[in-house]
């Protein structure tokens, strides 16, 4: 398995690139998220995953490794080869992809050509219990201001040093009680009352 190449970009348009290393250049194609960050680089550390099947061998780059990980889960899903992983990650963020599945939002899927409701709702079906094990994301649907109050408590409970997964729980727990907050250091102390 080849982990990543670190190398010169001597080649690059939006769905592949060509990373020289070691006097060869390999061919890796790329999702538009990972080519939006990497556009405008000239030396590149690009995480990849070699695909082999018995007609073709293909390298896949990833700029960050929740989309290398997000990638990984999606092909495991029936009917869903690299090439529709890619278009998903092109259409969508790997954040995006995850919370989706996670709350079990199909429309969300809408805007990824290739993906109809029947495969979206595999996708759930299949992912979902993988990555709320993975993540400790609990799948309640919340507004998009609890959704960024949530995040901000959380980033601080855990630079307090409290465990991501704990804090997650009783974030979700206090907004489901409380839907009302409507602050931050409302949320903070709330939390920190059932943490300590």
């Amino acid at each position: 398995m080849i982990s990543y190449i670190k190398g010169a970009i001597t080649f690059k348009n939006p769905t592949y690139i060509i990373v020289e290393a070691g006097g060869i250049g390999y061919q890796v194609h790329v999702s538009l998220y990972t080519y939006a960050k990497i556009e405008k680089l000239e030396q590149v550390k690009i995480l990849t995953y070699f695909h082999v099947k018995e007609d073709s061998q293909t390298l896949y780059g990833f700029a960050e490794d929740i989309e290398r990980n997000l990638f990984i889960h999606l092909i495991s899903v029936s009917g869903i080869g690299p090439n529709t992983a890619r278009l998903l990650l092109s259409g969508m963020t790997a954040e995006e992809a995850r919370a989706a599945i996670i709350h079990e939002d199909v429309n969300a899927f809408k805007k990824v050509k290739g993906i109809g409701p029947k495969t979206a709702k595999r996708l759930i079906l299949d992912l979902k219990d993988k990555l709320v094990k993975e993540s400790g994301d609990l799948p309640i649907s919340f507004t998009p201001v609890n959704n960024t109050l949530r995040d901000e408590a959380l980033s601080a409970l855990v630079a307090l040093g409290f465990n991501k997964i704990q804090v997650q729980k009783v974030l979700n727990k206090s907004l489901k009680e409380q839907p009302n907050i409507d602050k931050v250091e409302t949320l903070i102390k709330v939390a920190l009352k059932q943490l300590s």
